[in-house]
């Protein structure tokens, strides 16, 4: 049975996630880099991938379009008639990534771009990882993201929006924490670390466990261009942050400086 915490279906209901990735220039290095990541890892088309969280197939696109079957679930209605639209030729349904409800190693990969930032308790993040290291073929790619412990208080430094009411209160307990109530602007949220992500794939039992961070740590740069100068200015900025963050992957450096975090594992 597919549930969702009220404060999530009611965010998702109102906000526009399908384009999220296109409209900003902070939205399209998220989405380059993670396509640039997963490329790295995927095996050659024309193999099953999940994607489970997979929204309104934003990524499901490129994966058809690369040559990919894909399978997406998400637990927003919305979500899943937007995706049925969006990308001919994926299977789109409801679903939760704690229950699964398909057969065991019916996947070369599993995706969950979305799912473990939104479950707040960590034993449903594990239940998630699990369900995916169950559907995905022995030796599969399971690959997760997660927003960075630390993204939170970048994104209100760069805004000119970090005051000492906000410091001393939900960004600290962020930092400390990982929680977020979703009082603010977002919704029910779980902030990782990199080695707390890591750590959470390994006790779900994936192996060869690798971190990335996503946009890198010129994330920050970009979205304080897009607030003072517009997108187009941020746009332009764009090619250098993606160089950086390669530099900073390469090196095994400011992986919780990037907003979101990339981990991947073989079952």
């Amino acid at each position: 049975m597919t549930t969702i915490d009220a404060r999530i279906a009611d965010f998702y209901g109102e906000y526009d996630e399908a384009a999220r990735l296109h409209t900003t220039a902070t939205g399209r290095l998220e989405l380059e880099r993670t396509q640039e990541l997963l490329r790295q890892y995927l095996p050659p088309p024309p193999a099953r991938v999940l994607d489970v969280g997979g929204g309104p197939g934003t990524h499901a696109r490129w994966l058809v379009e690369d040559g990919y079957e894909v399978v997406l679930l998400d637990p927003v209605p919305k979500h899943v008639e937007q995706a049925r639209a969006y990308v001919p030729g994926c299977a789109a349904e409801i679903g939760d990534a704690r229950d699964v409800t398909l057969p065991a190693h019916g996947f070369d990969a599993v995706l969950l771009l979305g799912p473990l930032y939104h479950l707040a308790d960590r034993a449903d993040r594990l239940r998630a990882l699990s369900e995916a290291r169950r559907v995905v073929v022995p030796g599969g790619l399971v690959a997760a993201a997660g927003i960075s412990r630390y993204s939170l208080m970048q994104d209100y430094t760069v805004s000119a929006g970090l005051t000492p009411d906000l410091l001393a209160g939900e960004v600290t307990e962020v930092v400390r924490t990982g929680s977020y109530d979703g009082s603010r602007g977002f919704t029910v949220v779980h902030f990782h670390t990199s080695a707390e992500l890591a750590e959470e794939a390994v006790e779900a039992g994936l192996t060869d466990v690798r971190l990335h961070g996503i946009e890198g740590p010129g994330w920050a740069y970009v979205m304080a261009a897009g607030r003072c100068g517009g997108q187009e200015v941020a746009q332009a900025l764009v090619a250098d942050a993606v160089a950086t963050a390669r530099l900073a992957d390469d090196q095994g450096v400011f992986t919780d400086a990037s907003a979101h975090i990339l981990v991947v594992g073989t079952s």
